[in-house]
């Protein structure tokens, strides 16, 4: 474990350090101000969906509390705040843009830009109006339409004080999770439907970034989760097939549209049967691929790939409720996933910091076109204990940060355009199917009284910060350490 945070120094100038969290997941106030529900309100009320039947409803009360969170993030010294806004909270019910929540995401932006934190935004972390979902969701076209148009909403309320807008975070998981796996919301398990979904969130993506950008958006990216896909056996063509699969469904899929304006010639042979072709209509990748300024790069762990029989490890993505689910693998099923024999987070996944610096300079390799990249989210869910003195001592999770930064600093030497890291996540919160049993933040807080308390994790990350710019770092963070 790297702990030397004078080492950050040698990262670019205007480096961003900063943190995130997503709208489901700390806002609560699920039905206030003219909120409607979303798919993750709709789903967690079915009885077995989410462990210990955990809801979304309370969160981590953030829209009540968020000028406390606010002043928690300045004292903590973060240069930039990714945050999401709720589709369902600014359109509720596939109806016109709600004033009351589109006021409290001016009244976010207004906090964060007084204590001189960088507003970033994304516009669809997965909580889809349910309305939208009981006319076909992500699998119908229109779809994405109706999304151009929230997009439209937000940009009217805060474009002029927001520069960065991200439109989907890791569409991979609110496709071929929501719709294949059915781990996600809306928990469908239809190949066909998810792999629509692919598509016509590549299609929002693609008009929103026209749409805004002839507003005068002037960043303007999309978050893609992505991992390295290695073969067990490199001389093992049963393997090497097995990782090319992994790749294309994981990878490519979703990069190459985006960024060369047209699908792997072998994913699309392989969707085939899944209709991919179906849904592309003439014109489709050209507003696809419309250029954008940032990548955003969320990674936790990377896989190791096998086309064999082999339960040693899994792929991450069963849940944490017990619901049976499907493979989101589509026409890849067989591959499995062996473990490595690496430690493992709470979540069960493999910590390879070097994985992140070798998907870092592969990007740079093999896409030409490729933007800027910001580390949008990385970070590790542990068992945390609290201490008699109230402190929260997570060393494991402090290593994890230091040392995939130490791996973006690697990567960085090595050529890789990396322009920022965010840490997820600022605070615990409703951890998707893992209700609230998994915790990532580098701030804890007590499902009870909704006290917040910065872990030894973020004091480290606090202190990383102020090293970066060459301050005094001893108090860093103290004044926050345990806040209400």
């Amino acid at each position: 474990m790297t702990n030397n945070a004078t080492e950050w120094k040698n990262f670019p100038a205007g480096f961003i350090w900063g943190s995130a969290t997503a709208a489901a997941q700390v806002e609560g106030a699920a039905w206030e101000d003219g909120k409607e529900d979303s798919v993750w309100d709709a789903f967690a009320r079915t009885p077995g969906n989410i462990r210990n039947s955990d809801t979304p409803a309370t969160a981590v009360d953030h829209y009540h509390r968020m000028p406390a969170d606010v002043a928690l993030m300045k004292d903590l010294g973060l240069d930039s705040y990714r945050f999401s806004t709720s589709w369902a909270r600014v359109r509720p019910g596939d109806s016109g843009a709600n004033s009351a929540g589109l006021d409290f995401y001016s009244r976010l932006v207004d906090e964060l830009l007084g204590a001189g934190i960088l507003p970033w935004l994304t516009l669809y972390h997965w909580d889809l109006p349910q309305a939208l979902e009981e006319k076909g969701g992500w699998a119908n076209r229109d779809t994405a339409y109706r999304f151009v148009e929230y997009a439209n909403d937000v940009y009217s309320a805060l474009g002029d004080r927001v520069q960065h807008w991200t439109t989907f975070n890791e569409p991979f998981c609110s496709s071929l999770l929501g719709y294949g796996s059915g781990v996600h919301a809306p928990g469908r398990q239809e190949p066909r439907a998810a792999i629509a979904a692919v598509h016509h969130q590549h299609l929002a993506h693609g008009m929103a970034v026209n749409e805004l950008r002839s507003r005068g958006a002037q960043q303007l990216g999309i978050t893609l989760n992505l991992s390295n896909s290695i073969p067990r056996d490199g001389s093992d063509p049963v393997d090497l097939e097995a990782a090319r699969l992994f790749d294309s469904l994981q990878n490519r899929i979703f990069l190459d549209p985006i960024l060369r304006g047209a699908y792997p010639e072998d994913s699309l042979k392989d969707l085939e049967p899944f209709g991919l072709g179906d849904v592309i209509h003439p014109g489709d990748l050209d507003i696809i691929s419309a250029p954008i300024d940032f990548l955003g790069v969320n990674h936790y762990h990377d896989d190791l790939i096998s086309g064999h029989p082999d339960n040693s490890g899994t792929d991450g993505h069963s849940g944490g409720s017990g619901r049976e689910a499907a493979s989101p693998w589509i026409g890849a099923e067989h591959i499995t996933f062996p473990s490595r024999g690496l430690p493992r987070t709470a979540m069960d996944w493999e910590v390879n910091p070097d994985g992140l610096r070798r998907l870092l300079v592969r990007l740079g390799e093999e896409y030409p076109a490729l933007p800027p990249l910001y580390i949008t989210e990385n970070g590790a869910a542990y068992d945390d204990v609290v201490s008699d003195d109230g402190s929260v001592p997570d060393a494991e999770r402090t290593g994890f940060i230091m040392d995939h930064i130490a791996a973006v600093g690697r990567a960085i030497e090595a050529g890789a355009d990396v322009r920022g890291y965010f840490v997820w996540s600022l605070m615990d919160n409703f951890e998707w199917s893992w209700g609230y049993s998994k915790r990532f933040g580098i701030v804890r807080v007590d499902y009870d009284t909704q006290q917040r308390t910065v872990k030894d994790s973020g004091l480290a990350y606090s202190r990383l910060i102020a090293a970066s710019r060459g301050e005094d770092s001893g108090t860093r963070g103290t004044a926050a350490a345990s806040m209400v």
